[in-house]
């Protein structure tokens, strides 16, 4: 599936002799162009940054000896009160 983008920019990119023949016998087997491989591998790249900036808070209170659902409550009462 070759996708035309009307907002694209050229670039060149230098690419170890060994990546660059396993690149192209997987072009060849998936049938894209080069291009196309390496607009995929930016798209996955790009989608993998934003999970791993959805989990950085994970585990931020792990250390804390704080029951959530009594802190989620205090803080209801809280601005309920206001």
């Amino acid at each position: 599936m070759m996708m035309m983008h009307d907002d694209s920019m050229r670039t060149i990119v230098d690419i170890p002799d060994e990546q660059l023949g396993a690149l192209a016998r997987l072009c060849e087997k998936q049938e894209i162009s080069r291009a196309e491989a390496v607009r995929r591998a930016v798209d996955r790249l790009i989608k993998e940054s934003k999970s791993e900036q959805r989990d950085v808070g994970f585990g931020t209170w792990k250390h804390k000896r704080i029951e959530s659902r009594r802190f989620v409550e205090k803080l209801r009462n809280e601005w309920s009160h206001r």
